[in-house]
């Protein structure tokens, strides 16, 4: 079979170097990819990796400056948009881009619309069963008007091909807002939404970690028949105090308790006005149901904070150790451990 290594469509040149594994659109190196299986693949990858949000801003990224660079390559040589709307559609139909017609130009107010149909990103989207079409083509025209203008050029669909219509009709005009702005923007969503994830882990874990708090520092303890340990430990809060006076009461009854024995070893000697009230308020409670109340655990130190405050603890019965605070609820019912 004659190998045909240059040919010529449409006015521009194919050239192929097989053994240099080259192919030449008008002498620059070009690659040739499937469509609906190759192409559909990577733009699937990206989506996968990044997101969609991600991906699509990618590529309109990609698609903006790429465009830049064409529009640019015209402005230098001092081709016009009347030759760029003659030369671009024929140029971009051979190399397998769709076809396309750049239409209602307004060069006061740089304005103007393109048509797309058939192109390679409508076709990927279509595959992909995507309903609402890429950007990548729409933005890359944008930066050929902003390099060919030399200034910002945005756009926006009015409607595609991929929602049944014959082709996709683009609008392009003047724009303040530009790539740069959008990459930006979607970086500071993006921490937005982390930092949103982040604070909702932080509280979910803080609320765990109460309520295991609540669970291991206000425990309920029946040591003995009719005998009940509550141990108070560390700083106590308005909520903690609250929780434990509360989980208390509630259930004394339950243990048909005659004596509570409020166990003050653990706790923090920088005492809180709420761990004072909470000795207090859990005493009295206590007693207005029926159960005698034995404070023990009081250490020197503790003792000489607990004097500096208003807490009167005389109607209670009040022992060093929890040991002889035991012992001296088992005498009252004429009891004792042998």
């Amino acid at each position: 079979m004659e190998k045909k290594p240059n040919i010529n469509v449409g006015g521009l040149g194919f050239s192929w170097e097989l053994e240099e594994g080259r192919f030449l659109f008008e002498n620059e190196d070009a690659v040739l990819f499937w469509i609906s299986s190759a192409m559909k693949s990577f733009f699937d990858t990206i989506e996968e990796v990044s997101g969609e949000e991600a991906a699509n801003l990618v590529m309109e990224s990609t698609g903006f400056r790429q465009g830049s660079v064409v529009g640019e390559y015209f402005q230098k040589k001092e081709i016009g948009i009347d030759q760029v709307a003659e030369i671009l559609p024929n140029t971009y139909a051979s190399a397998g881009w769709g076809k396309a017609r750049i239409e209602n130009v307004n060069k006061e107010k740089l304005t103007l619309e393109v048509k797309l149909a058939n192109d390679w990103e409508h076709k990927i989207n279509k595959a992909q069963g995507k309903e609402k079409r890429g950007s990548f083509l729409p933005a890359h025209y944008a930066g050929i008007f902003s390099g060919l203008f030399g200034r910002t050029m945005w756009y926006e669909v009015q409607y595609s091909q991929l929602e049944g219509h014959d082709c996709t009709l683009i609008e392009y005009f003047p724009a303040e807002v530009d790539i740069e702005h959008n990459i930006h923007d979607l970086a500071r969503r993006k921490e937005a939404e982390q930092i949103v994830y982040l604070e909702g882990l932080v509280e979910d874990k803080t609320r765990d970690l109460k309520e295991l708090v609540k669970t291991l520092s206000s425990p309920i303890i029946p040591v003995l028949e009719g005998i009940v340990v509550v141990p108070l430990l560390g700083r106590y809060d308005e909520e903690r105090a609250d929780e434990l006076i509360t989980k208390t009461l509630t259930n004394l009854p339950e243990h048909k308790a005659s004596y509570l024995v409020l166990d003050l070893t653990g706790l923090d000697n920088d005492l809180t006005k709420y761990t004072a009230s909470l000795i207090e308020k859990m005493g009295t409670a206590a007693s207005l149901i029926g159960t005698k109340v034995i404070i023990v655990g009081i250490s020197a130190e503790l003792g000489r904070i607990i004097s500096q405050t208003e807490i009167d603890l005389s109607k209670f019965e009040c022992f060093q150790n929890l040991q002889h605070g035991i012992h001296y609820a088992l005498a009252q019912n004429g009891r004792r451990i042998v």
